[in-house]
């Protein structure tokens, strides 16, 4: 297929694992390896030539609105959430942005690094919008930094998700990242809801499909999550001011 020119990157959640430090900036503008949370993702999307990317903004909007105001690449549109809608109903709110066509689809609450080839390239490589709802890229619950959860997902030889059991432990973690085409949103529900239930239903109908991350993948969830993973994604020799501080985002 040709690669996705749209995305939506997803940077509206209240981040309240991150307290303090989100109480006067959001997660997504948090700093990793010198640049925020947010401009990792559009970073590597426009990298993998994406044109145009949907954020969707709540907590502290007017700061993100702000830090965006002068990127050029990809092209910035925004699409402000006046309630929590979580990950489903912030999708389904920005479609009418993102179009008709498959889009890739980022959780700006994670940094990635690619493997052999950029995760992106390697998700449009295998997407099939006419076998496909969603193909998630999956990270190792063993190696995915700043995870310690029991996993989401199986994967067969072919690709296709199962959910984990409640007593099961899952081989992998949805990393955050996705092609998603928009029939998967048909007949969804109104106002908040989490993607969750229409990618059960796109796997009862053999629509769902993974891919395994080749790189490293790291998970900001918690204030000592983001010094953990800051600290091994700083260069060698590397060592912070003594200006800085965790009110700077620990970068």
């Amino acid at each position: 297929m040709h690669e996705p020119k749209t995305a939506m990157v997803l940077a509206a959640g209240l981040a309240t694992r991150l307290r303090p430090l989100s109480l006067n900036r959001p997660k997504a503008l948090m700093e990793m390896a010198g640049k925020t949370l947010l401009d990792h993702a559009l970073d590597r999307l426009a990298e993998a030539g994406v044109i145009r990317a949907v954020v969707n903004t709540h907590h502290l909007a007017d700061q993100i609105e702000a830090h965006l105001a002068g990127r050029k690449r990809p092209a910035i549109q925004i699409s402000h959430e006046e309630t929590i809608l979580d990950t489903g109903g912030g999708i389904a709110h920005a479609l009418p942005l993102l179009g008709p066509d498959p889009f890739y689809a980022i959780n700006a609450k994670i940094v990635w690094r690619g493997g052999q080839e950029e995760a992106l390239k390697r998700l449009a490589a295998i997407w099939d919008s006419e076998r496909m709802d969603a193909l998630l890229l999956l990270q190792p619950t063993v190696t995915a930094v700043g995870y310690e959860g029991p996993g989401d997902l199986h994967m067969d030889e072919f690709g296709s998700l199962r959910f984990r059991g409640a007593q099961e432990i899952a081989p992998f973690v949805y990393a955050s990242i996705q092609i998603v085409h928009p029939r998967l949103f048909k007949d969804a529900p109104q106002g908040a809801f989490p993607l969750r239930p229409l990618w059960e239903r796109a796997a009862a109908a053999g629509r769902l499909f993974g891919l395994r991350h080749d790189g490293e993948w790291y998970h900001v969830s918690t204030p000592a999550g983001l010094a953990a993973a800051e600290e091994r994604l700083r260069p060698p020799h590397h060592h912070r001011r003594p200006a800085d501080t965790a009110e700077q985002g620990l970068g």
